[in-house]
């Protein structure tokens, strides 16, 4: 990476890790937090858990393709002002109502599209796996940062006060991206005008695309579903208060995350990839059976969460490059936005299906649910056609007319090997996505040169 893309991503990162620690940090306590909150039942508070996956999923396509049409930074800040505001009703209520309200208002600053589609534009392709793979690497940093600071901080401030916590990192966060990160010239150039309703459709229908949305719908559908039970298993069955949580959190997620380490270095090759994401997806399968039928075992307890974020954080970190590898760029804000989507909504039906199961089966049906869930994404992958990584090219041609960079771009969609062409009239530069294998190298550089 160039400077510029280092500095780019690790700020990116930090933003979008504040963003996930504000939702974060209240997974580990809220279960047991709530009890103490008037109207409550298994199934609001599983609602509160999830409420801001429901208001993320139905604005990500909307933030996503903003983000195409007025630019990445102002879609980013607004999100950020409505993810505060929405903090800040959660931390004075004090029935489970104004927190589902709080928690819904959180959502509705949906960023998470417009924060990827920022990352792809600040970097090139052929960089931006360990661009997609650091942001994905501070997600689940900021989990393992939330899930066991969480505990601490609730032991010291309570939950309203991690609610104002939320806020105050949302305003850092705004400070991060206005001061540190630059303006991208793909945003800013006035090539993006937002995906039409038929590029959505295709968007919809690509199987590739479509089995990684199907992946991040189900990965987070159970983590909501999950800390609705964990909670309360971990006070059962090993003894603990709920500011000594900590003590089980720290070291599973440690040893989630070392396990992740070589995982990632395959993610690259595209040959292993449907091997790698049904490995990954067997393995959270693996956990939920420990989790459902051992949970009553501390040993099995502590054993399965560990084999379960092992799984979780190599499929985080891996899916959101692959959506940005795959996508198209004139419309990738818009299959962010889908992506992100099928993420948050998965989080929203995980909270309120969790609660529900929780308070009408018990503890063994909520790990069912999460291994259904992977079971449906393993049978997707092990039928997903082969993916074939392409390459972009930068080329420099000097200045031209629109009428002129039109036909170029047309003439260059002809060139064996080339399936994208982005012609910059304006600034006289050339993107085009190739398929290095199958380029004709003559015929491209005659059309570039005529």
């Amino acid at each position: 990476m160039t400077p510029l893309e280092r500095r780019s991503v690790a700020l990116l990162a930090v933003i979008y890790a504040l963003r996930m620690a504000g939702l974060f940090l209240i997974f580990p306590v809220f279960a047991l937090y709530a009890q103490s909150l008037s109207g409550q039942t298994p199934l609001l508070i599983g609602l509160a858990l999830g409420a801001y996956g429901l208001t993320q999923a139905s604005l990500q396509i909307q933030f996503g393709s903003a983000s195409d049409r007025f630019g990445r930074k102002p879609v980013i800040v607004v999100g950020l002002l409505i993810f505060a505001a929405g903090s800040i009703v959660a931390a004075v209520s004090t029935s489970i109502w104004g927190v589902i309200l709080g928690r819904a208002l959180q959502g509705a600053g949906a960023i998470p599209a417009a924060v990827l589609a920022l990352a792809s534009d600040l970097t090139r392709e052929e960089q931006r796996t360990k661009a997609m793979a650091g942001i994905g690497i501070a997600i689940g940093g900021s989990m393992l940062f939330s899930i066991v600071l969480g505990p601490v901080l609730n032991g010291w401030i309570g939950v309203p006060g991690i609610f104002w916590l939320t806020c105050i990192s949302a305003l850092l966060a705004i400070g991060v991206l206005v001061i540190g990160i630059p303006n991208p010239t793909r945003s800013a150039r006035g090539g993006h005008e937002g995906a039409t309703r038929a590029q959505y459709l295709r968007l919809l229908r690509d199987p590739q695309l479509l089995r990684l949305n199907i992946g991040i719908f189900c990965l987070h559908m159970a983590v909501p579903a999950m800390f609705l039970v964990v909670p309360h298993l971990v006070v059962e069955q090993l003894g603990l208060a709920a500011s000594d949580h900590w003590k089980v959190y720290l070291p599973v997620m440690i040893a989630g995350v070392i396990t992740m380490v070589p995982f990632l270095a395959l993610g690259n090759r595209s040959e292993r990839l449907r091997g790698l994401l049904a490995l990954g997806i067997a393995v959270l399968l693996i956990a939920e059976g420990m989790l459902a039928f051992g949970h009553a075992s501390p040993l099995w307890l502590i054993a399965g969460l560990w084999v379960f974020f092992s799984g979780f954080n190599v499929l985080e970190a891996m899916l959101p490059s692959l959506i940005s590898r795959l996508a198209p760029a004139r419309v990738k804000g818009a299959a962010m936005g889908i992506y992100s989507t099928a993420q948050f909504l998965g989080a929203g039906i995980g909270g309120v299906a969790g609660g529900f199961l929780y308070g009408n089966v018990g503890v063994t049906g909520v790990f069912v649910f999460a291994g259904a869930g992977f079971a449906i994404w393993l049978a997707a992958v092990l039928t997903m056609p082969s993916v074939k990584f392409l390459s972009t090219r930068t080329i420099r041609i000097g200045k031209c007319s629109a009428a002129e960079a039109k036909q170029l771009a047309r003439e260059l969609l002809t060139v064996a090997g080339v399936a994208e062409a982005v012609v910059l009239a304006d600034e006289g530069v050339v993107y085009v996505k190739v398929d290095a294998a199958g380029l004709d190298e003559q015929a491209l550089e005659r059309c570039l040169s005529g």
